[in-house]
């Protein structure tokens, strides 16, 4: 199926590209996220009268992205979870721990953003997650992991 692109699809295209993919790709992602309509000449010709009015949508988005991430480039996030002996955690931190802590601290982030590349954290120490808030924008958080004795 042949899509318009309204804004930045990871490796997909940028704004304004025309785009083959599969079709449940299509209907069942892109097009109901508003991320992409169908390529007909009348959305291609209505996406041209709009298209400064997208770029300045999608400029404002990456702007505050970057200051939330310029933000966030300073927070160390400090988690504490029961832990034996050993430092192995009795349960583990995922995204969804660490973005929770981060809307304590005030910095709204979706646990989707939060990006953890070994998986969750199972054990006492120091880690760093990254936190993608914008296609173009990602920043590595240091998390702490403490445990409490049971």
């Amino acid at each position: 199926m042949q899509i318009i692109l309204l804004d930045k699809v990871v490796n997909l295209g940028a704004l304004g590209d025309v785009v083959k993919v599969k079709d449940g790709y299509a209907r069942n992602f892109l097009i109901p996220s508003g991320r992409a309509r169908r390529a007909t000449q009348s959305a291609i010709a209505e996406f041209e009268a709009r298209r400064a009015e997208l770029e300045k949508a999608a400029a404002a988005k990456l702007a505050e992205a970057q200051a939330l991430g310029e933000k966030l480039a300073s927070v160390t996030v400090k988690l504490s979870q029961k832990a034996g002996v050993d430092g192995r955690l009795f349960g583990s931190v995922t995204n969804h721990d660490v973005a929770e802590e981060l809307n304590k601290q005030g910095f709204a982030v979706a646990k989707a953003q939060v990006r953890m590349p070994n998986g969750p954290l199972k054990m006492v120490g120091d880690y760093t997650v990254s936190v993608n808030l914008h296609t173009d924008v990602t920043v590595d958080v240091p998390v702490t992991v403490l445990g409490e004795t049971a």
